[in-house]
């Protein structure tokens, strides 16, 4: 029979990693192990209490029975009462074999007490010996009637009590920490075979944040090794495509430099002027998208060490440098956060991402405010805020690609070339943190920049 969606039921009650599902995987096989083994030893202590108790009652009754054929039989009432109450049988002397409403005992059953009494020497041992035997273990009772030389019968009740598979005063204890260890060893084991897994995923994560992370360890257990081996593989190839691609885009930007600059000086020999002019504006938008590619391949490359830096004195120091670029514009430059913020970071590659993000605030949007949120669990928050027009939906995350502008305009000191947020988000991204775009409801654009302290 098939439940449809059973797995996602049963998946929705499950904890979500990998090493507690393992876990729990494991304590459950050891649970039905332990279960079974725990039922195997009840079985075959059940077993071995039954045969314990049959040879405790045919000795007992065979001791019984001896002493009274040796003793002489004017005195054998008196044997039977003092001897049945030592071995707590309850015995009579009778003229005729035992009659009750128990069922004759099973051959099985028959042989083996024969054999029992055998480790009791008997009076006669080479008179084969006479014997009724009623009832049995699942009765709780066993009656024997054995006959005496002078026709009289010495018929005997042993109370069976019902096999106990768990009375023993070690067994819960022992069992307990059996378990316990078990179930320690399972989650130890859960831990150590899933670590591998964490530390491939923190690899992951590193080299997404930065292409020139650290090799993995390529040692342990050969498919961990294995694994390891494969995962540097795919990061060294990585690596090499970043960086061919890098080359080729700033081999090609450096050399159009060039002919531009060529270009140029004959567009001053075009005697139209107006066409001169255009001649020259396009010019310079194609050398400003060329000094713009040259940019980003610098800060691919770039190797800036990583240092410890005040968040707060970056942005007032980035403020205040525009705000002596664009001294008219000082009123709509704002900053609202903490007086101080230390976080680990490349100083000049952050300070070049924010600057982009300010400067797209106050080109597009008329007035940029910086909002810097405190860190909570290692993650702060950082927003900028305009009161422009915005970025139509579908444009919010399209505008983070090389050369896509939200301003429709071709002009360069409204439009820009459109890599100044690629390379934001590319800093950021190195960084281990990532930057968005929305529209704010009371109007304007937000871009939310977070990332770790």
């Amino acid at each position: 029979m098939h439940w449809p969606g059973w797995h996602h039921r049963l998946g929705a009650w499950l904890p979500g990693s990998l090493a507690s599902r393992t876990a729990i995987l494991l304590l459950l096989g050891l649970s039905l192990v332990q279960g079974t083994s725990l039922l195997i030893h009840a079985l075959d202590r059940l077993d071995l209490q039954t045969i314990a108790e049959l040879r405790d009652a045919a000795v007992r009754s065979i001791s019984l029975y001896r002493a009274v054929a040796l003793s002489p039989p004017d005195s054998r009432a008196a044997v039977i009462v003092e001897a049945g109450s030592v071995q707590d049988i309850a015995a009579t002397l009778s003229t005729a074999p035992p009659i009750s409403d128990l069922p004759f005992a099973t051959p099985e059953l028959q042989r083996q007490i024969r054999a029992d009494m055998l480790l009791v020497p008997m009076p006669q041992p080479d008179r084969p010996l006479q014997m009724v035997l009623l009832g049995g273990p699942a009765y709780g009772r066993m009656i024997l009637g054995i006959p005496l030389g002078d026709r009289n019968w010495v018929n005997m009740t042993v109370t069976l009590p019902p096999p106990r598979a768990w009375h023993s005063p070690n067994f819960l204890a022992a069992f307990l920490l059996m378990t316990a260890f078990a179930g320690l060893m399972s989650l130890i084991a859960a831990r150590r075979l899933i670590a591998p897994v964490g530390t491939l995923a923190s690899a992951a994560d590193a080299l997404g944040r930065d292409v020139n992370a650290p090799d993995l360890a390529e040692d342990g257990p050969t498919e961990l090794a294995a694994a390891a081996k494969a995962f540097n593989t795919m990061a060294e190839r990585i690596r090499r495509f970043v960086q061919d691609r890098t080359f080729m885009l700033t081999a090609i930007g450096h050399d159009l430099r060039t002919p531009i600059t060529r270009l140029k000086l004959r567009a001053e020999f075009v005697e139209d002027e107006e066409l001169r002019g255009k001649i020259l504006a396009d010019l310079d938008e194609l050398q400003a998208m060329v000094s713009a590619t040259l940019a980003v391949g610098r800060d691919i490359t770039a190797d800036e060490p990583a240092t410890r830096v005040d968040l707060v004195a970056l942005l007032r120091t980035l403020l205040d440098e525009i705000s002596d670029t664009y001294p008219d514009r000082d009123g709509d430059l704002v900053y609202v956060g903490p007086d101080s913020l230390p976080i680990h970071a490349r100083p000049l590659a952050l300070k070049r991402a924010l600057s982009n993000l300010v400067l797209n605030a106050l080109a597009y949007g008329g007035r940029a405010e910086v909002r810097l949120t405190p860190s909570v669990n290692g993650l702060l928050q950082l927003a900028v805020v305009d009161n422009g027009p915005g970025i139509p939906a579908e444009k919010l995350d399209q505008v983070f690609q090389p050369f896509q502008r939200g301003e429709v305009s071709r002009s360069r000191e409204t439009g820009g070339v459109g890599l100044g947020l690629t390379i934001a988000r590319n800093i950021l991204r190195a960084h281990g943190g990532d930057v968005t775009l929305s529209n704010r409801p009371e109007g304007g654009l937000m871009a939310l920049v977070v990332m770790p302290v």
